[in-house]
C-alpha cells in the first residue's frame, strides 16, 4: 500500500512522556523504606543502586541524589523532606530576619590569657562597675557566663577557664563567641599559653582586643609586649596594623573604661543585631548533672526568646524549660538575644557547642532526639579516623588537599622553635607543613580538641600526654605521636611528605660505546660494529647516536649481535653488532649512549628546587 505523502513543515507528533508519580520520603530513608513506599523488592532497589556503583545493604540510608536517580527508574519523582523536620530546625537557625524585626544585641566576649597574666583580676574589675545591677561580684562560677551592666552598655563575658570549651564549640561547628579580649601582662610578656589563645581565637575567625595588663608594676614594658605580638600576626593600630591594644591595670582600676569602650566600638563596628521575636536558638556552653537539679545546661540564646514551658533539643538531648536561672541563680521568666541562662528540665546530656533548638511540641523534640542517637551510634560504628602520618598518602589523595597541620608540644621553647623551623622548612609548591599551634608542656584537652577541629596531628617532643587527654584522643581519633630525639620528628614528616610527591620518570645512561665500523647487510640496512667503552648495552633500551657532541639520531636498540649469535646484552670492553630503528646513518667515530628509563620516587630536597 503507498505511503501518504508527507507534509512539508509538518512536525511528527511525540507521544507526551508519562508524568512521575509524586513520593515522599525522608532524608535518612533507608533502602527497606524507599523499596516499600515504592511497593518494589528491596532486591530489585539493590540492583538498581549497583548499576550506579553503589553496593547498598537493606538497612542502609541513602544519599538524596542516589535515592532520587533510583526512583525515577521506577517512576517516582521523589519530595526530599528532612525527618523530624531537622532541616527546619537548621533553616530556622540559619533563616535571615525582616531588617525591621532586627534589634541590637549585647556582644559576647572571651577573655582568654596566660595564667597569672590577670585574667580574673580584669574580670572582677569590668564586674565591680556594674553598678546598676547592685551586685558586688556574687557570680555563680559554675554558669560560665554572665551579664556585666556598664555605663556603654550590657556585656555578655564567657568565663571559660582554660580555652577547651572555646575550642569544644568550635570543634562542633559552633561559633559563639563575638570578640576575644587576649590579656597580656606588660612585665612578663608573651607566654605559652598567650600563643595558645592567640591560635584558638584566629582558628575560630574572631577579631582581638588585646588588653595589655599590669601597666603599674616598675618592670612593665608595654611596648615589648606589642613587639612580641607582632611576631604572632597582631600589630596594634599605632604601628599601622589593625588590633586595638589597650593598656590596663586591673589591681589599680586603671583604664578598665578605656576597655569596655573599645568593646562597645568594636561592637558597633560589628552591627551585631538579632530577632527576639522568633523560637529561641541558641548553643550549648556546658553541661553537667547535678544531684538536686539533673541534668543542667548553660545555654548561650543566640536569637529569639526562650520562655519556661518551652520544649526543645540540644544535641542528643531534649526536654522541657521547667525553669531559668541567671548567673546569680535568680529565676528568669524569659531570656532574649545573648542572654546566658541554666535550662532546667533536660532529658540526657548534652555537649559543648551543641546546638539548642525550641522546637514545636515534647513528642517531637523526643523522636527528633531518638532519632539522632540513632544516628550518632552508627556513625560511632564507622567513625572516620582524622589524619595520621602512616596514611596520610591515602587520606590526602581522597580529599585531594595536600597539607599536614600539625600541633606541636615540647619541653622546652628552644626546641619548639627548632623543630617548628625544621618541619616548615620542609614545605614545598606540591605539599607543605602547617604549625596550627605549638606550645610547652604535656598535651592537654585543649590541644586534642583544636586538631580534631582543624584535622591535624600532634607531635610531642620530650613531654607526655595527660591521660583526659589521651582517652580523648582515642575517642576523636587523633593521633598523638611522641618523641626523645629532633631528627626522628623531622624524619617522620620528611617521609610522609614525600609519600605525597608525585614520582619522577627519568632517563639513566646506563652504558656508553663508539661505533668503530659500519656494515651493509643483505637487506640494504647498516648495522654499526661498536665497542662499549662504559656500563653495558641491552636489547631493547633507547640510544642516542652523537656525532661532534650533537644528538644527530635517537632509537630504540632493534638489534644486538655478539658476533653471529643475538645477545640480551654486551659488557663493558666488548665488542658487538647493533642496529636502531629508523635511519640513523652511522659513521666510523659517533658515538652511542644507552639509556633505560626508570621511575623514582621523589625527594623533598628534588622539590624543593621547583621553588
Amino acid at each position: 500500500m503507498p505511503q501518504a505523502p508527507s507534509v512539508q513543515g509538518a512536525e511528527p507528533k511525540i507521544a507526551p512522556k508519562p508524568a512521575f508519580k509524586k513520593l515522599q520520603v525522608s532524608t535518612m530513608a533507608t533502602v527497606r523504606e524507599l523499596a516499600e513506599k515504592m511497593v518494589v523488592k528491596p532486591s530489585e532497589v539493590i540492583a538498581k543502586l549497583m548499576t550506579l556503583g553503589i553496593f547498598a545493604t537493606i538497612n542502609q540510608r541513602l544519599e538524596g541524589e542516589a535515592a532520587s536517580i533510583v526512583a525515577a527508574e521506577f517512576g517516582y519523582e521523589l519530595d526530599v523532606v528532612a525527618m523530624y523536620k531537622e532541616e527546619e530546625l537548621a533553616v530556622q537557625a540559619s533563616l535571615k530576619d525582616p531588617p525591621e524585626k532586627l534589634k541590637p544585641r549585647p556582644p559576647v566576649v572571651t577573655v582568654m590569657g596566660h595564667v597569672d597574666h590577670g585574667k580574673t583580676s580584669l574580670l572582677d574589675a569590668i564586674k565591680s562597675s556594674n553598678v546598676a545591677a547592685g551586685e558586688s561580684g556574687q557570680i555563680t562560677q559554675h554558669i560560665g557566663a554572665y551579664r556585666v551592666t556598664t555605663p556603654k552598655g550590657v556585656v555578655v563575658f564567657l568565663d571559660t577557664p582554660g580555652h577547651a570549651a572555646f575550642t569544644a564549640m568550635r570543634a562542633r561547628g559552633a561559633k559563639v563567641t563575638d570578640l576575644v579580649v587576649l590579656v597580656v601582662s606588660a612585665a612578663d610578656g608573651v607566654q605559652p599559653q598567650t600563643v595558645e589563645a592567640i591560635d584558638h581565637a584566629k582558628a575560630a575567625g574572631v577579631p582581638i582586643i588585646v588588653a595589655v595588663n599590669k601597666i603599674d608594676l616598675p618592670a612593665a614594658n608595654p611596648q615589648r609586649v606589642r613587639q612580641e605580638l607582632s611576631q604572632h600576626g597582631l600589630l596594634s593600630e599605632e604601628w599601622g596594623g589593625k588590633t586595638i591594644f589597650v593598656e590596663v591595670s586591673a589591681k589599680k582600676r586603671v583604664n578598665i573604661e578605656g576597655l569596655l569602650e573599645m568593646i562597645a566600638l568594636q561592637s558597633m563596628m560589628m552591627e551585631l543585631k538579632s530577632n527576639p521575636d522568633r523560637p529561641a536558638h541558641g548553643v550549648i556552653l556546658e553541661s553537667r548533672l547535678d544531684a538536686k537539679k539533673g541534668s543542667v545546661a548553660t545555654v548561650l540564646v543566640q536569637s529569639g526568646t526562650l520562655k519556661v514551658g518551652d520544649p526543645f533539643v540540644a544535641g542528643l538531648a531534649h526536654g522541657k524549660v521547667k525553669a531559668l536561672l541567671d548567673e546569680h541563680g535568680k529565676r528568669l521568666i524569659a531570656a532574649g538575644p545573648s542572654i546566658p541562662v541554666e535550662v532546667l528540665g533536660m532529658a540526657g546530656t548534652s555537649q559543648a557547642g551543641d546546638v539548642f533548638s525550641v522546637v514545636t511540641n515534647e513528642r517531637q523534640s523526643r523522636e527528633i532526639a531518638e532519632r539522632r542517637g540513632v544516628v550518632a551510634r552508627e556513625q560511632a560504628l564507622a567513625h572516620q579516623r582524622h589524619v595520621s602520618l602512616v596514611g596520610l598518602k591515602s587520606q590526602v589523595k581522597s580529599r585531594a588537599v595536600k597539607e599536614l597541620n600539625v600541633v606541636l608540644k615540647v619541653d622546652v621553647a628552644g626546641s619548639l622553635q627548632a623543630i617548628k623551623d625544621s618541619l616548615e622548612t620542609l614545605s614545598t609548591p606540591e605539599c607543605r607543613v602547617r604549625t596550627i599551634h605549638g606550645g610547652l608542656g604535656n598535651v592537654t584537652e585543649s590541644d586534642v580538641l583544636l586538631a580534631s577541629a582543624s584535622d591535624a596531628v600532634i607531635l610531642v617532643f620530650h613531654a607526655d600526654t595527660e591521660p583526659r587527654a589521651s582517652e580523648l584522643a582515642s575517642r576523636e581519633g587523633v593521633e598523638v605521636r611522641r618523641y626523645e630525639i629532633i631528627y626522628e620528628v623531622i624524619a617522620d614528616v620528611k617521609a610522609a611528605l614525600e609519600g605525597l610527591l608525585e614520582p619522577e620518570v627519568v632517563d639513566v645512561v646506563v652504558g656508553k660505546g663508539e661505533v668503530l665500523q659500519v656494515f651493509s647487510v643483505k637487506d640494504g640496512g647498516k648495522v654499526a660494529g661498536a665497542a662499549i667503552r662504559e656500563g653495558k648495552v641491552v636489547r631493547g633500551c633507547m640510544a642516542k647516536l652523537l656525532r661532534n657532541g650533537s644528538v644527530v639520531h635517537q632509537g630504540k636498540v632493534v638489534s644486538l649481535k655478539r658476533f653471529k649469535d643475538d645477545a640480551k646484552e654486551v659488557e663493558k670492553g666488548l665488542d658487538c653488532g647493533l642496529s636502531l630503528d629508523g635511519t640513523p646513518g652511522y659513521q666510523k667515530g659517533d658515538l652511542l649512549e644507552f639509556v633505560v628509563t626508570e621511575t623514582r620516587t621523589r625527594r623533598l630536597s628534588d622539590a624543593a628546587q621547583m621553588k
